[in-house]
C-alpha cells in the first residue's frame, strides 16, 4: 500500500470514486505549489493530507475561475454556474464535479468547513471585476474579503478547533505577509497580462508610474518600492507567526515551514530587487528542502 493509499484510508475516503477524485486533486495541487505540497505531505499526519489537499484544491480551482479569459459577462457566467453547484454540493453531498465531491466529503468531516467556503465565495466575486488598488486601505479591503476567506478554507482544516477570534487574527497577519509578497514577487507576470496589483498611492510615493513598471525600468524609486513593500510583507509575516501556536502539536512542523518558505521567498526577491520587473524570484532549492528536512527533524523529535 502506498503512503497515499495509507492517508485516504486514515482521512475515512472509501470507494473508487471518491479516492479518484482525491488523487485527481493532489496532482492539480502539487502542479501548483510543489514545494507546500510537499511540506503537507511531510509533516501532516497522513488523516489530515487529504482533507488539505481537498481544501487547497477547491480554493484554487476558484481563483481560476475568477482569471481565466474571457470577457466578464462570460466569467461572471461561469462564476455564477460554479457558486450553484457549490450550494448543491453543501446540501445534498453530492456532485457531478470531482473537485466539489472532494469538496463535500472534507466538509463531512469538518462541518464548519462550510461557512469558510460561503465566506470564501461571497468575497470571490469582487474579483471579476478587479481594477486595482488606489490606497493601502483598498488593499486591505481586498485581504479581508477576499484574501483571508480563501486562507481560511485551509486553515479551517488545519485547526478546526482553535479559538476562532485569535486563530483568525493571526491567520490574518499571515495572509496579508503572503499576500503583498506574492503581489510584489509576481510583479512581471502580472503586467504582462495588464494587471497592477500595488496600490496606486505607493507608486505616487515612490515616483513610479506603472509605465516604468511595465517597461521594466529599474529605477531607484522602482527598488526603493519593492523594498518598502518586502519591508511590510515581512513584518507581516513574522506577526502571522502567532498562528503557530492555534495549531494541534501534530501540525506545528507545516505552519513553522509555511512561514518559513514565504520568508526564504521574501528573501530572495529582496537579493533581486528591481529584477522582479522581469521575472519573479524562488530560494534556492537546497533552502526549502533544509527548511523541510530541519521541520521533519523537530516534528519527529516532539
Amino acid at each position: 500500500m502506498s503512503s497515499w493509499d495509507a492517508a485516504l484510508d486514515a482521512a475515512g475516503v472509501r470507494g473508487g470514486q471518491l479516492r479518484a477524485d482525491f488523487t485527481r486533486q493532489r496532482r492539480v495541487v502539487a502542479r501548483y505549489r510543489f514545494a507546500q505540497y510537499a511540506a503537507v505531505r511531510l509533516l501532516l499526519p497522513g488523516a489530515v493530507v487529504p482533507h488539505v489537499v481537498a481544501a487547497t484544491a477547491f480554493m484554487h480551482h476558484t481563483d481560476h475561475l475568477l482569471d481565466q479569459g474571457g470577457s466578464l459577462e462570460e466569467r461572471s457566467a461561469a462564476y455564477e454556474w460554479w457558486v450553484k453547484q457549490v450550494g448543491e454540493a453543501l446540501v445534498t453531498g453530492r456532485s457531478e464535479h470531482g473537485v466539489l465531491r472532494a469538496m463535500s466529503h472534507t466538509c463531512g468531516m469538518y462541518p464548519q468547513l462550510a461557512g469558510h467556503i460561503e465566506e470564501f465565495l461571497e468575497g470571490a466575486a469582487g474579483e471579476l471585476d478587479f481594477a486595482g488598488f488606489g490606497t493601502e486601505e483598498d488593499y486591505q479591503r481586498y485581504v479581508e474579503a477576499y484574501s483571508l476567506p480563501a486562507f481560511m478554507v485551509v486553515a479551517h482544516v488545519l485547526a478546526p478547533a482553535a479559538d476562532a477570534v485569535g486563530y483568525r487574527k493571526a491567520c490574518r497577519s499571515f495572509i496579508d505577509g503572503s499576500q503583498r509578497l506574492d503581489f510584489v514577487n509576481d510583479l512581471a507576470e502580472d503586467l504582462q497580462v495588464g494587471r497592477l496589483n500595488i496600490p496606486r498611492s505607493v507608486l505616487d510615493r515612490h515616483g513610479v508610474g506603472r509605465g516604468d513598471l511595465v517597461a521594466g525600468r529599474q529605477l531607484a524609486g522602482a527598488g526603493d518600492l519593492i523594498g518598502r513593500e518586502l519591508d511590510e510583507a515581512c513584518i507581516c509575516l513574522g506577526a502571522g507567526r502567532a498562528m503557530v501556536g492555534y495549531l494541534p502539536v501534530a501540525h506545528r512542523a507545516l505552519g513553522r515551514a509555511l512561514i518559513g518558505m514565504e520568508e526564504a521567498t521574501a528573501e530572495a526577491a529582496r537579493a533581486k530587487g528591481a529584477g522582479l520587473l522581469v521575472s519573479s524570484a524562488r530560494p534556492a532549492a537546497f533552502r526549502a528542502l533544509g527548511l523541510l528536512a530541519r521541520e521533519y527533524r523537530r516534528r519527529g523529535r516532539g
